[in-house]
């Protein structure tokens, strides 16, 4: 379903996922029940938004790192210089 970009069967897999009664699991249906129509959209299409949100992430991890140790200045530098 998900190398296939099978989103139109993931109610029938929610459906036999939700009968084999395992905690764990039924916790992850409820979740992907919640935003099923995104979930299902991230199975049909194509594209996605990964490469964003691998940047976002990066962007976060060095201004973690410099909280509190340099000005704004350098950490814009440090953004766009690093790769």
């Amino acid at each position: 379903m998900m190398s296939e970009r099978h989103g139109d069967q993931l109610h029938k897999w929610l459906t036999s996922a939700r009968a084999s009664d395992l905690p764990g699991l039924n916790s992850f249906i409820r979740g992907v029940e919640r935003d099923q129509a995104a979930v299902t959209a991230g199975l049909t299409h194509a594209w996605s938004s990964g490469p964003v949100e691998g940047h976002v992430n990066r962007i976060k991890m060095i201004k973690r790192q410099m909280f509190g140790r340099a000005n704004f200045d350098l950490l814009r530098k440090r953004i766009l210089l690093t790769p």
